[in-house]
C-alpha cells in the first residue's frame, strides 16, 4: 500500500522523526502484502485518515519490507495499529476490528 490522499506510507528510517518526534495523534497501521485482514482494515484506515485530516497523522507501514519497528514495539499479528501521542506509544488495536474500535481509540486521544 503506497500513499494515499489523506495516509502515508512509511518505513523504519522515517520512523523516528515522523512518528516519535511528532506532536498531536499518529497511528500506524502495520500491514504486509499477505495478510488478508489487512486488505479488509486497509480502507477502513484511509477512510479515519480522511474523516481525521487535520487532527491526526495516519501512517501504513509494510511490515515485511521494514521489520526494526514491528520488532521494537513487538508486534505479532497484523493487522495492528498504533497510536502515538506526542511520540508515546498511547494505544494499539491488533486484528481486522470494526471501524467503530478504531475511531473509539482515535476519540480518547485527540
Amino acid at each position: 500500500m503506497s500513499d494515499t490522499k489523506f495516509s502515508k506510507a512509511i518505513t523504519d528510517q522515517g520512523f523516528q522523526s515522523q512518528v516519535l518526534q511528532a506532536k498531536g495523534l499518529q497511528l500506524v497501521d502495520f500491514w504486509a502484502e499477505w495478510c488478508g485482514p489487512c486488505r479488509v482494515l486497509g480502507p477502513v484506515v484511509d477512510s479515519l485518515a480522511e474523516e481525521y485530516q487535520g487532527r491526526a497523522e495516519v501512517f501504513k507501514l509494510n511490515a515485511d519490507e521494514n521489520q526494526a519497528t514491528p520488532a521494537q514495539f513487538g508486534i505479532r499479528g497484523l493487522p495492528t495499529v498504533l497510536f502515538f501521542k506526542d511520540g508515546q506509544l498511547v494505544d494499539q488495536v491488533i486484528g481486522n476490528v470494526p471501524r467503530d474500535v478504531l475511531k473509539l481509540a482515535i476519540e480518547r486521544h485527540l
